[in-house]
């Protein structure tokens, strides 16, 4: 059937959820066009739909760079693109098995429940830190003065890398994701191209530094890697180390932007926060579910044949997985558009599923678990201090500034 679909028309970006909300009720499944080069794709809408797809192994990632383009239906790579496509398509975002296997086995072990939870108090400290200025201010940008450093901070502390950079990694982050819209203009696209090099150069020095003092981080751990396989090579190494940078911050950041957001619409939720009637490790569920903070996800059709959403697909064709409109589907979650901070539910969608489930997700809801708890213990008395404007970004929703004040 015929949707009007339109990700990028503004008055969708302020509220994309009553158009979802049409949508999914009138079909589990719709054609439209995505990525950068407007191909045919089918977009999932339903909770029970999405998980299912998720963990489907008829549906998978494609390897970009090695597939064949032309049997896929794929446009040609560009040359300009290249220094983009081998950060980019080398991660283990991009991979399936054995090579996804191989890669994540290797790097989940820096994200073990034990380790993660050793982190907590860490978090906390560094949490007060950024808000001991912020209260003494009576103002704060909860993203530039708190979420975006704090989050940085960890993951770049975890993975080894100098946290005190961490403007300009989130400077090389956010003009690399960039690239994961579909309206990103030429310019865009050159500045990504730039971040990846510059970034790349100085994770292979960081690298260089590690096999001639090994430490006990996570770069060293890959840089000294074997599996049967043998090791991995540098391009992989980097990739790697780019892709837990990026993906490390964009979870905690956008969801602790859409959430406070939230919260300062709704404020006697806030205050069941602020009051200790409702734990932030029980409210953060719902940030996740309301506002999801990554869209979509894109999935191929790997065997003809494949039932997704009630229709039958066939080899080559590409399905994007609407996480945001699958987390507000009523068949899963009672009286979906109201915010409970105690629903507690933890089902949504918003980190993903199956072999790419995100691994971080321990550590993004422990992170944003205890930025959460500080924000409330520290600054109880919060309100907007002027209306937010929402970016131009479909796929990774947030804002670049969230102004608060600090009463």
């Amino acid at each position: 059937m015929a949707v009007n679909f339109d990700p990028y028309n503004p008055e969708f970006l302020q509220d994309p959820y009553s158009v979802y909300e049409r949508i999914r009720e009138e079909t589990p499944i719709f054609p439209g066009l995505g990525g950068h080069d407007g191909r045919p794709v089918w977009f999932l809408t339903r909770h029970d739909d999405v998980r299912k797809a998720l963990r489907d192994r008829r549906l998978g990632r494609i390897h970009q760079q090695a597939v064949d383009r032309a049997e896929w239906g794929l446009p040609p790579l560009r040359d300009d693109l290249a220094d983009f496509y081998e950060v980019e398509y080398g991660s283990v975002v991009w991979l399936e098995p054995p090579d996804h296997t191989r890669i994540r086995n290797l790097v989940v072990k820096a994200f073990t429940p034990r380790r993660v939870a050793e982190l907590e108090p860490h978090i906390r400290r560094r949490a007060d830190r950024f808000l001991d200025a912020v209260v003494e201010r009576g103002r704060m940008d909860l993203v530039e003065d708190y979420a975006a450093p704090l989050s940085v901070y960890v993951i770049a502390e975890l993975l080894g890398a100098p946290a005190s950079d961490w403007r300009q990694m989130l400077d090389w982050s956010h003009r690399i994701t960039r690239m994961y819209e579909m309206n990103t203009t030429e310019a865009e696209e050159r500045s990504a191209v730039t971040a990846c090099v510059e970034f790349r150069e100085y994770c292979l020095e960081m690298m260089a530094d590690r096999r001639a003092e090994p430490r006990d981080d996570l770069i060293t751990a890959l840089c000294f890697a074997e599996t049967e396989d043998g090791v991995l090579t540098d391009p992989q190494i980097v990739s790697m180390i780019i892709t837990l940078l990026n993906a490390g911050h964009e979870a905690t950041v956008n969801t602790l932007a859409n959430g406070m957001l939230a919260l300062m619409r709704h404020p006697d939720q806030w205050r069941l926060l602020t009051e200790g009637s409702v734990a932030a490790r029980t409210a953060v569920e719902e940030l996740f579910r309301w506002d999801a903070p990554i869209q979509t996800f894109d999935r191929w059709v790997l065997a003809d044949g494949c039932e997704v959403g009630g229709r039958t697909l066939e080899k080559y064709e590409q399905v994007t997985v609407l996480l945001g409109c699958a987390n507000r589907d009523p068949r899963r979650f009672e009286e979906p558009d109201s915010f409970r901070i105690g629903r507690g539910d933890p089902s949504h969608v918003s980190f993903g599923g199956g072999i790419h489930h995100c691994l971080g997700a321990p550590l993004a809801r422990l992170e944003t678990t205890a930025a959460l708890a500080r924000l409330a213990a520290r600054c109880p008395r919060l309100e907007l201090a002027e209306e937010p404007v929402r970016p131009p970004r479909f796929v990774l929703r947030g804002f670049s500034s969230l102004e608060l004040a600090v009463l």
